[in-house]
């Protein structure tokens, strides 16, 4: 009796692809890379901004006014690479064209030193410390982006200037999207009458013009209040008059949410409305609270900026991009010759345009079409 063989052959089963994480798919678009990058440099600066920069917010030298860039020498008088070094300037007047100009004294050379100590401070106000990433020894001067009217170094204001109108946005969200998330939540799962009224409020809010009202409220503040006490009224009036827009969002959201046999089953055994809201319905708009998030930080310095730009924000002495950007444009004959002043113009400019390209993309990331395997 034969024997039969049978053969088999193993045929390989495909495998199923890896699904990337969103965070995965947001760092590997380069748009997106570059913009968490650049954010990431700008919010590192502010947070730190005591130890990178030479000088103090409040620091002037009456002597320098309105100086142009401190000019940086990389060569000795053989024309040979050097350590890096400055001379001190000496302000003079042109009679004849009626403009003060500033003449480097050659006399003597005031190297470049990096971990120096100069002005004590404390990051956070909390951990002191004297020793400043660079600078020179007195009298000699580095302003890497000129000074103001006042003396004071226009780099590393730009800095301090990023710690209020960078962290105003994250402050506002802090106020507002909580409000609108819950506000929102609420209206939309109760329907019916509450609904009406809780979307009636929100519109009502939502028609007050905010920078009017921001304009109208700084007119009858007292004049002594603090910058620190104009920052934080800033902030809660933004919040407070910016929720209403996310609440319509949410509630539309939840209406669909609250039909899904998950939320019923939920209800079904006895678990309250508001648990049910806050445990099931509220994380299924997380993908559009984070989006919303990054495209809503924008919103609040823009509107910082614009207070400040306009004399209602953030007041002198104290450093914002958009009172620094007032000082530039108050000297708008020279602004010509002097290129530099509309730096925080500039950084605003990147740092709206890094929100919204990474908003854009994550946006892009967290919908559920694009998840398919």
């Amino acid at each position: 009796m034969m024997e039969s063989t049978v053969l088999t052959t193993e045929i390989p089963v495909a495998l199923a692809p890896i699904r990337k994480t969103p965070w995965q798919r947001l760092w590997k678009d380069k748009v997106a890379r570059m913009g968490l990058i650049v954010l990431s440099l700008l919010y590192f600066s502010a947070a730190f901004a005591d130890p990178l920069t030479p000088y103090s917010m409040f620091y002037s030298d009456a002597d320098l006014a309105n100086a142009p860039p401190t000019p940086v020498h990389f060569e000795d008088s053989k024309n040979e690479l050097t350590w890096p070094y400055v001379y001190q300037v000496e302000r003079q007047f042109d009679p004849a064209t009626f403009r003060q100009t500033y003449v480097e004294k050659t006399d003597k050379k005031f190297p470049l030193q990096l971990f120096v100590k100069g002005e004590p401070y404390k990051i956070f106000g909390i951990i002191p410390g004297d020793i400043h990433l660079f600078g020179v020894e007195s009298p000699g001067r580095i302003f890497l982006l000129g000074s103001d009217i006042n003396g004071r170094d226009n780099f590393s204001r730009l800095f301090f200037g990023a710690q209020k109108s960078l962290t105003i946005g994250f402050l506002g969200l802090m106020v507002a999207f909580p409000i609108g998330i819950i506000y929102g939540g609420i209206a939309g799962f109760a329907g019916g009458f509450i609904d009406n009224i809780m979307m009636r409020i929100a519109e009502a809010i939502m028609s007050i013009p905010s920078f009017y009202l921001l304009i109208g409220l700084a007119a009858i503040l007292p004049p002594g209040m603090s910058s620190s006490e104009r920052f934080a009224l800033i902030t809660v009036i933004l919040s407070m008059i910016g929720w209403a827009g996310l609440a319509r969002i949410i509630r539309g959201m939840v209406l669909s949410i609250r039909e899904e046999e998950f939320v019923q089953a939920a209800l079904a055994s006895g678990m309250p409305e508001f648990t049910t809201v806050v445990k099931h319905v509220l994380p299924q708009t997380a993908s559009f609270v984070i989006v919303a998030a990054t495209q809503g930080v924008p919103g609040f310095i823009l509107s910082e900026s614009g207070l400040s730009f306009i004399g209602l924000g953030i007041q002198q002495p104290d450093a914002s991009w958009g009172n620094m950007l007032k000082a530039a444009l108050d000297n708008v004959n020279d602004l010509v010759n002097q290129p530099w002043l509309i730096a925080p113009g500039i950084f605003i400019f990147i740092t709206i345009l890094c929100f919204n390209t990474v908003g854009d993309v994550l946006r892009d990331v967290l919908d559920p079409k694009t998840q398919g395997t």
